[in-house]
């Protein structure tokens, strides 16, 4: 009787566990944590004296919250297209999992004014500004007015992640300095192919779905070279922060990510498939880990 009870319905803590992973699901926190490092990467490798630990952890958790925010919205206002991609279509508001009530937005915007205030009031108003205007360009920018308007989307909305490397940097220092505005530079460059070979092999999905992403309006061959071009524009632009400060440690992570991510967007060029464009993918991955913990150890030993 006890086992059938345990099999008819899932126990307090398999339902706690459903329930931690649909909201954590709904913040996004993968590519929010992601976003956290890249701020605090602009912080680390920007000239200047110490903030101390107290306004780091700030620093780190308000791009975080905000992030949060952002990547909760985009969920809430895609939550009846969703179910049109293989992708998305298990997403917590498209299954019923969390209800869509309207009061999810009344907690998003505080998790975000909550952010920038707090930016405002313990770091500095130009960091604060950086840290809002990465939340609003995925937010809005992005999810509402270019995603499913122009084949741009993903080119204008990858400035959230530049943006949180502006926050972090400027955390020690309000006046930019080359350093950090390129990496800003390197992380926008890094989004449209990284995400743009994701969209080639999931082209019929986003087709289907009526997204203009770049493969859907030119086709899957001009779009992966599309992605090879653009590839070889970011690994020369992730080289130059040595002329700039950055060190023999960052130059490694910076040629050996990029050469990697130039070989595969180049397979991809030569033979568009599925295959080769998860392979692109991933190594745009594998590019930006290396850019982020090279930089850091650079900074960290220099």
């Amino acid at each position: 009787m006890n086992n059938e009870m345990l099999n008819s319905k899932p126990s307090g803590t398999i339902a706690i566990s459903r329930m931690t992973r649909n909201v954590l699901g709904l913040f996004k926190l993968r590519i929010g944590f992601m976003i956290m490092v890249t701020a605090l990467v602009g912080l680390v490798v920007t000239p200047g004296q110490s903030i101390g630990l107290e306004k780091i952890v700030i620093m780190a958790l308000t791009v975080l919250v905000a992030s949060a925010s952002a990547g909760a919205f985009n969920q809430y206002y895609e939550r009846n297209t969703d179910h049109l991609m293989a992708r998305t279509r298990n997403r917590a508001f498209v299954t019923g999992s969390l209800p869509s009530s309207p009061a999810w937005l009344v907690l998003m915007a505080v998790m975000l004014t909550s952010s920038v205030a707090i930016a405002a009031q313990y770091i500095n108003l130009v960091s604060a500004v950086f840290v809002f205007l990465g939340a609003f360009f995925y937010a809005v920018v992005y999810t509402v007015w270019l995603k499913r308007r122009s084949w741009l989307n993903i080119v204008v909305g990858g400035l959230a992640g530049s943006f949180a490397v502006l926050a972090g940097a400027a955390a020690v220092d309000p006046v930019l300095g080359p350093l950090p505005l390129l990496m800003a530079a390197v992380l926008f460059l890094w989004t449209p192919p990284h995400f743009w070979s994701l969209a080639i092999a999931n082209q019929s999905e986003y087709a289907a779905a009526g997204v203009p992403m770049l493969p859907v309006v030119v086709g899957t061959q001009k779009a992966a070279n599309v992605v090879f071009w653009s590839t070889v524009a970011l690994a020369v632009t992730a080289l130059l922060p040595i002329w700039y400060g950055a060190g023999v440690i960052y130059f490694v992570g910076a040629a050996v990510g990029g050469g990697y991510f130039v070989f595969k967007a180049w397979q991809l060029s030569q033979s568009p498939t599925r295959a080769t464009a998860m392979s692109s993918f991933f190594a745009s991955l594998i590019q930006l880990s290396l850019l982020l913990v090279t930089s850091t150890l650079d900074s960290l030993y220099a």
